[in-house]
Order: structure tokens, then C-alpha cells, then sequence
């Protein structure tokens, strides 16, 4: 099966006062159709920016883009617009992403107005259709952003991405500014819209529970590289990367009985801007030693299980002879 999309060596820099922001500096992975790939790590580490720059909404520095085995990577402007209806996006903040002064049917209706060849009584029994499809009550046709809820304003979001039938989503936090009780319905509607339409995702997102529940693959990334990359259930079962490790170790479980012991990062974060060669996490990580400085390879540890860490295998066996 040929895979949906392809990313090969792909860096985005910008330009600094004082010097070369590494935003996404050396980023591999494919994303197979009808899966779903979790992108993880800390604010600042170039999740967001990888998703807009696969989607051109900001232009690569370097490296390659195919979809569906066509370069993508510096496509013309024509060639650009009719990508523009195979790869959406649904934004971080629902409101901020809406136009104030349109309805709720001028929003999912403007993809469709911006690509043409439908009359506008067409265009509107579509959008009712897509206000349906995603949990919109009709009587909201006429409604503005700030007349919404956050919940709804993000179902806007996601209707307005499914106008064109896209094959492949970029979601970028898109239920982090939601209530837990709204989050869990915007999650499992994207799941259902999945099955449906057979769609793609990379689910960008600090929340790891979240990610887990959503995502078939999970690639943790730091300071804009790759640090370990593997199947959802692998990632958490074994967990190779101390960094990896750190974040695990930070989700809360509901328990007073079973505390999970708590990885805390100390050390200063290492500058984006013009980085050394080498591991750009040994700053802060216990098991630092003077191999840390080489440049980190992502290698194959396990089948499907990527880690960029000379030093994973001894920390494995060390924990293997602590149990």
C-alpha cells in the first residue's frame, strides 16, 4: 500500500537576530491511510510548525513531501490549490480561527464559495448537511461565534474542513482550549468521521491520554527533532527515551493508593537557535554521558519502534534488573 503522505528530512528554519531558529530540523515518518499519527512534546518543540508546513501554510526550508507518491514538496500555485482540497486543518483555538462577522453557514460554506462550480442553493444544502454530519443544530444556521459555546464554534472548525472532502487532517490541539466533557465528544466525533470517510489525521497534542486513545502511531518530538517514534500501545508499554519517560511520568492517576513515581527534569532547555550537534535533550537528562554529544541517529530498536538515544539500551536493562 502506498502511503497517504511522506515526510523525508524535513526542516523549517527562521531567520533570528541572533541566528537560525531550528523549528523542525530532520523530521522522517509516513502516515499510512485511515490512520491516525499522535505528534507529542512540550510547548516549543515544533509540532504546530511541522503540521503548517506540511500543509504549506508555511514553506519548508528543506527536505521532501510526497502525497499519495507525488511530490508535494514545491508545488505551483494550481498545483497548490487543488492540494488545498485533499489536506485541511482544524485550529487550536475555535474562536480565533472563525471570521466574527460570518454566520455559522457562511463559515462552512466559504471553502465551497472559494472553489466554485456550485450555485449557492447547492452550497447551502450541503453545509446543512455538514452541520448535521458534525452535531449542529439547525437552528444555529444564522448564528455568530460569539453566540456559541466553545464546543460548538470547534464542530465549525471541522465542518469547514470536511467541505472539500479532504483525505488527510491536520489537528492541532484542537480540543485543548475544550472542557473535559466537551472534549470527549469533539474526539469521538473525529473518530467517527474517520471511520466514515476513511480520513487521515496527525493529531498534534500535549495531552498524552488523549493522544493514546486517538492515535494508531505516536512520535514524540524535542526541540524540533524526532526522539522516539512507535505504535501507540508500544509507547506506553515500553517506553525507550528519557524523555519519553519524563512525559509519561507526568500523567496524573486517579488513585491514592498507586502513586507513579514522578521524573523531574532539571537543567536549563537547550537554545533552538544555531544548536550544537549532538543530543539536544542531554542538558536536562540523567543518564548524560560524553556519547550524548554525537549527532543522534533515530534507529530501529524493536519492529516499528524508532529511538534517537545511544544510551536507551542500558537504561532499559538497568530497569529490567531493578524489577
Amino acid at each position: 500500500m502506498t502511503p497517504l503522505l511522506e515526510v523525508r528530512n524535513l526542516k523549517k528554519y527562521f531567520q533570528y537576530k541572533g541566528g537560525m531558529l531550528h523549528a523542525v530540523d530532520g523530521v522522517d515518518f509516513t502516515l499510512e491511510p485511515g490512520k491516525t499519527l499522535g505528534v507529542v512534546g512540550e510547548s516549543g518543540c515544533g509540532k504546530t510548525t511541522l503540521g503548517r508546513t506540511i500543509l504549506h501554510l508555511t514553506e519548508p526550508t528543506s527536505g521532501q513531501l510526497l502525497f499519495e507518491g507525488k511530490d508535494i514538496t514545491n508545488p505551483k500555485r494550481a498545483e497548490l490549490r487543488q492540494l488545498r482540497e485533499q489536506m485541511q486543518i482544524i485550529f487550536q483555538d475555535p474562536f480565533s480561527s472563525l471570521n466574527p462577522r460570518m454566520s455559522v453557514s457562511e463559515a462552512i460554506m466559504e471553502p465551497l464559495v472559494l472553489r466554485g462550480g456550485m450555485k449557492r442553493a447547492e452550497m447551502l444544502a450541503y453545509t446543512r448537511v455538514l452541520m448535521d454530519t458534525v452535531g449542529i443544530a439547525a437552528r444555529f444556521e444564522n448564528s455568530y461565534p460569539h453566540e456559541l459555546d466553545g464546543g460548538r464554534r470547534q464542530r465549525i472548525g471541522i465542518a469547514r474542513a470536511l467541505a472539500l472532502k479532504p483525505k488527510f487532517i491536520v489537528c492541532d490541539e484542537p480540543v485543548s482550549a475544550l472542557d473535559v466533557s466537551i472534549q470527549a465528544q469533539i474526539i469521538n466525533l473525529m473518530l467517527d468521521l474517520q471511520e466514515e470517510r476513511k480520513l487521515s489525521y496527525i493529531f498534534v497534542t500535549h495531552d498524552l491520554s488523549v493522544v493514546k486513545y486517538i492515535s494508531n502511531d505516536i512520535m514524540v518530538m524535542y526541540l524540533g527533532q524526532v526522539v522516539e517514534r512507535a505504535a501507540a500501545d508500544e509507547l506506553f508499554s515500553s517506553t525507550r527515551h528519557p524523555y519519553t519517560k519524563a512525559l509519561l511520568s507526568s500523567i496524573p492517576i486517579p488513585s491514592i493508593h498507586n502513586k507513579p513515581e514522578r521524573i523531574l527534569l532539571h537543567g536549563e532547555i537547550t537554545s533552538p537557535v544555531n544548536p550544537k550537534p549532538g543530543c539536544r535533550f542531554m542538558a536536562r537528562c540523567p543518564y548524560v554521558s560524553d556519547d550524548c554529544a554525537k549527532p543522534q541517529i533515530l534507529e530501529e530498536c524493536s519492529p516499528g519502534h524508532y529511538v534517537a538515544c545511544y544510551k536507551y539500551k542500558q537504561i532499559t536493562d538497568k530497569k529490567e534488573q531493578t524489577k
